[in-house]
């Protein structure tokens, strides 16, 4: 059996194929590689493989009058505004050698242009260097085109994201109805578990498709063969795709290695998504931390505390922030690791652990205190290293870690973190005891505009407005922790509900409306830069829009069999609580009689598995199992959150302690990311480059 550090160190070796071709070179790379590359090195492996600068893939760039080589790292087809930006970049250049890279495979690129027919060599990457030798303008110039998986981003030993398709979220109802409006009535689909691969739009085909072929490319640099099982619509999807993938019917004849990879939807549990249950420090470090530009996974930490510059209100800063990703130092990377696999209590007193060693290595006059860790006593930590730049050089990442989490700890929004769980708490309890109309009465008091008596006075809005009251972010996602437990309250009356889902629509379309700044989030839902813009009728289409998808939700396990809920109801003894999805998948696959699970569905089938099932009827025969072998991937589609990190090595280590898991998924979820994905999101036409 491989060790588990084989995969994790495959996305590096996936840039080592990049930074091979770099040297003298301007290289210019979308975000999505860029994410990718933050976690595999950064910028720094770019600069010591010999490149001379690191743009921005954009079409108002370009490569100075001295540069005559470029490379172009993109995560998208080679065609539309991909071909149009590098185009451009070139127009404005003197080069004389250019290399692309994309991570979609050339097999993918053909099908992108209506080729279904398999051809010799890669006639899309040789005419697309043909196009790059004529926009620099002659034919004897080099170009090269090049396929590199660089989709993956090795964020912990156990953890490997996909920033590429971060946007790639599990399939709900109505996207059903939208596949279905060009589909004659009799053909269909009755429910997102009939939907097939040709039934999807192009933009989701290439999508899954890409995704499925990234996955294949690390079994085959690893000589892994792997059995493929599914739990959930989109994951059936991408399981099939991957059992189906051409080349990997040939590797796994070869394959010396075994390995269990098991998808599993999102959409199944969002209770666990939305909540604030968590007990996560950096849960809480991505959801008060402002995002850096460009990411979905990192934030930004803001330095100011390790120089001599004053802060000043309302300026822009001007000093690059600090982040979460080290790379490069170990005992950095340790302390993130920690911080991300322990409780909050355990992970702050590992950041002051920490910065007290950095301190005594380089003799700092530390003053040792023990009892409560403070921002205050961190900060006054990390400030003692800004005396010494030695000190500070060789100590940055874990003093990039440290002020995250001071300025976390005292963020005035960080008190919100509690209202929330404080209601979710209420919401659990209200579940058991009364029909889903009463329990959505309860949110009814929260919906007030911010400043206003019941939420807060006028004179004391400024500070009240950033401390524990709930905005218009933290309804929508209180909102949604609710619709996904809907099934599991009392039957209600239909007309009642949907008197107080009124109610509720026209209290948050005024608390939209009267907001004086709108959210990354607002912004995306209403189609609106400013508050100025914003209009009455506008907030509540984007509303009415909003309570149409919660509506759904409840409905997302109604096709299996096994798990479905994720609620254990008060007893008289025990409060009500939260069963995550996930323990329970795990406590099935890890269960010492090996049960047949209905909703845990092999894909790897083809002709043996046929075989198997009908040699069953003679003689016994056992269908594999994802417990079979002693490395499992766990490929979580549309996100996991930190602390479902932390509760599948509670439960590997309960069950079966020997085996190895690797987690793989599309991004590191933060509560708000989670209206964003179902009501912001185009789910069925991601955004691939054309």
């Amino acid at each position: 059996m491989l060790p588990i550090e084989v995969f994790t160190c495959f996305p590096g070796h996936m840039w080592d194929k990049v930074l091979s071709k770099v040297k003298k070179a301007v290289v210019f790379m979308d975000d999505k590689c860029a994410e990718s590359l933050h976690w595999n090195g950064g910028a720094t492996s770019v600069f010591e493989a010999g490149a001379r600068n690191l743009k921005e893939f954009s079409s108002f760039e370009a490569g100075g009058e001295n540069e005559p080589k470029a490379v172009f790292v993109v995560s998208t087809l080679l065609k539309g505004r991909t071909a149009d930006i590098i185009k451009d970049i070139i127009g404005l250049s003197h080069f004389q050698y250019c290399v692309v890279f994309t991570t979609v495979a050339h097999s993918i690129q053909l099908l992108a242009n209506n080729v279904t027919a398999e051809l010799e060599g890669n006639p899309v990457f040789e005419q697309f260097e043909e196009k790059l030798s004529e926009w620099m303008g002659d034919m004897n110039y080099t170009a090269e085109v090049i396929h590199a998986p660089v989709v993956f981003a090795p964020v912990s030993p156990q953890l490997l994201l996909a920033p590429t398709f971060a946007h790639l979220f599990p399939l709900l109802p109505q996207d059903l109805k939208t596949i279905n409006i060009k589909r004659t009535e009799k053909k269909r689909f009755v429910s997102l578990t009939d939907v097939d691969m040709q039934s999807l739009t192009p933009e989701l085909q290439i999508e899954i498709k890409t995704l499925a072929s990234a996955v294949n490319s690390m079994f085959e640099s690893t000589s892994t063969r792997e059995e493929s099982f599914a739990v959930g619509p989109m994951s059936r999807l991408i399981a099939g795709e991957l059992a189906n993938h051409p080349q990997a019917k040939s590797r796994r004849k070869t394959a010396t290695n075994k390995a269990s990879i098991v998808f599993i939807d999102r959409t199944l549990d969002l209770t666990g998504a939305a909540g604030h249950h968590g007990d996560s420090l950096v849960e809480k470090i991505l959801t008060v931390l402002q995002p850096l530009p460009g990411h979905t996974t990192d934030v930004q930490v803001d330095m100011l505390e390790l120089t001599n510059l004053q802060h000043i209100p309302d300026s822009q800063p001007t000093l690059a922030p600090g982040c979460l990703a080290q790379t490069q130092l170990s005992t950095a990377r340790l302390l993130w690791e920690t911080m991300l696999a322990s409780k909050q209590k355990e992970a702050v007193m590992e950041v002051r652990r920490q910065l007290v060693e950095a301190a005594s290595k380089e003799n700092l006059p530390i003053k040792m205190s023990l009892g409560r860790v403070t921002p205050e006593q961190l900060c006054s930590y990390v400030q003692l290293f800004k005396s010494s730049w030695g000190a500070l050089e060789s100590h940055c990442g874990v003093l990039q870690l440290g002020l995250a989490t001071a300025q976390t700890l005292r963020h005035p929004t960080l008190p919100r973190w509690d209202t929330c769980l404080a209601f979710e708490r209420l919401l659990l309890q209200a579940l058991g005891d009364s029909d889903f109309a009463g329990v959505l009465r309860q949110l009814l008091p929260l919906m007030k505009p911010r400043g206003e008596e019941g939420s807060s006075s006028e004179s004391s809005s400024g500070s009240r407005a950033g401390e524990d009251e709930c905005g218009p972010d933290e309804l929508l996602v209180l909102l949604v922790y609710l619709y996904s437990l809907a099934g599991e309250a009392q039957p209600a009356d239909d007309e009642e509900v949907e008197k107080v889902e009124r109610e509720l629509i026209g209290a948050l379309t005024l608390v939209i409306t009267r907001e004086t700044e709108l959210s990354t989030l607002l912004q995306k839902l209403t189609g609106c830069g400013s508050p100025e813009e914003l209009t009455m009728e506008r907030a509540h289409t984007a509303v009415e829009g909003v309570f149409e998808t919660l509506k759904e939700l409840s409905h997302a396990r109604d096709h299996l069999k096994q798990f479905t809920s994720v609620y254990t109801a008060s007893d008289g003894v025990h409060q009500a609580t939260y069963r995550p999805f996930l323990r329970q998948v795990l406590e099935e696959i890890f269960h010492p009689d090996r049960p047949e699970c209905p909703d845990i569905e092999h894909m790897s089938g083809g002709l043996t598995d046929l075989l198997k099932t009908g040699f069953s009827m003679f003689m016994k025969v056992s269908r594999p199992h994802p417990s079979d072998h002693g490395l499992l991937f766990l490929f979580l589609v549309g996100g996991i959150t930190p602390s479902e990190l932390r509760l599948i090595r509670e439960v590997v280590t309960a069950h079966k302690p020997g085996t190895q898991v690797l987690v793989l998924s599309t991004r590191l979820l933060r509560p708000t990311d989670v209206p964003e994905l179902l009501f912001t999101t185009q789910r069925l036409v991601p955004d691939i480059g054309v």
